[in-house]
This record gives structure tokens, sequence and C-alpha cells, in this order.
């Protein structure tokens, strides 16, 4: 990956833990907030994670 794709990527995953942290923080945890959590996660990652591993970043 290049050093912009990783950059990108870094933020993005700090981004997600800071609201999966807030969100955690703010209200009671219940199965709803694990499964919001989770889902985000694969809705998230799992594209990002098929298009680098394909080497389709940006140059």
């Amino acid at each position: 990956m290049k050093r912009y794709a990783i950059f990108r990527f870094a933020c993005l995953v700090l981004l997600w833990v800071g609201l999966c942290i807030l969100l955690l923080t703010s209200r009671k945890i219940d199965f709803m907030v694990i499964f919001s959590i989770i889902a985000s996660g694969i809705i998230v990652f799992v594209p990002l994670y098929k298009k680098y591993k394909q080497g389709r970043y940006d140059k």
C-alpha cells in the first residue's frame, strides 16, 4: 500500500474506534449497541479489506 492509502485507512480506523468508544460510554451496553458496532465494522472494513487485498487502491 502507498503511504497515503495507509494514512487514510488509519484515519478511518481511528474515527471508527472513537465513535465506538463514544457510543459505549454514553449509553448502557445492550444487544443493539453491540450489534450496531459489529454491523458498522463489517460495513466499513470488509469492502476496504477486499479493495486493498486485490490491490485496487489509489496510486
